[in-house]
């Protein structure tokens, strides 16, 4: 079955409609046959195409806002050494402050939050098994910059270079993306992991501050 994810690098549009097969409460997702069996989305959330946008989110947070930064962060008195919460360096928390969570949990996790249960942001290990088992090329979709993400079975995901929210202002929209893992960069819980690509670079995993406002794209794991 060919799926509605499976764009080429040119811009080809699909002809097939996605089908109840390939989808989890009302949001589409590809089989791209990886190890583990995580499928992922088709769209980022906030997204109605796989080329759109879709909507920008802290770490952790699952609403939009104005401004992404300590100050606005949900999960810290105002700055980067007094975290409330995913925590596990006394040196970060508020008051001394550690709860030892490296992964969101179901109420932070804005792919949850948006698309319902089943739907949840990727680990770090899922984006890895991403970039190690795809093929991947930074190329234009229907005008719009991205990085395509071909599977041996054929199938394929478009990630948009979104760029990402610093404070109110959007930054390398068309140039890079930046997409949220739920795994938090326990050198530095002031950090989160997040895929990170630009048009002469494949792929990175760094961690970036957890007050930026960058793309989501969930996974999922639906029952056969």
């Amino acid at each position: 079955m060919t799926l509605y994810a499976q764009w080429t690098s040119n811009g080809t549009n699909p002809t097939p409609s996605p089908t109840a097969s390939n989808m989890l409460n009302g949001h589409e997702f590809v089989d791209l046959g990886l190890p583990s069996g995580t499928k992922w989305a088709t769209c980022n959330v906030g997204a109605a195409t796989p080329e759109g946008y879709g909507d920008y989110f802290a770490w952790g947070e699952t609403a939009v806002k104005e401004n992404y930064n300590w100050t606005t962060y949900a999960h810290s008195n105002g700055d980067d050494h007094s975290i409330t919460k995913y925590c596990d360096d006394s040196d970060y928390g508020n008051n001394g402050f550690t709860d030892n969570l490296t992964v969101l949990e179901a109420s932070d996790d804005a792919a949850t939050a948006k698309w319902g249960a089943g739907w949840r942001m990727p680990t770090k290990e899922e984006m890895q098994e991403l970039y190690d088992n795809c093929t991947h090329e930074y190329t234009s979709q229907n005008g719009v910059n991205g990085r395509l993400f071909t599977a041996s079975n054929g199938k394929s995901i478009f990630l948009p270079a979104a760029g990402g929210y610093s404070d109110n202002t959007l930054n390398n929209a068309g140039a890079n993306g930046y997409y949220w893992s739920s795994t938090l960069a326990t050198d530095s819980p002031a950090g989160a992991f997040s895929l990170f690509f630009y048009d002469n670079s494949a792929y990175h995993l760094n961690d970036f501050e957890r007050t930026e406002g960058l793309s989501v794209r969930p996974v999922c794991k639906p029952q056969n």
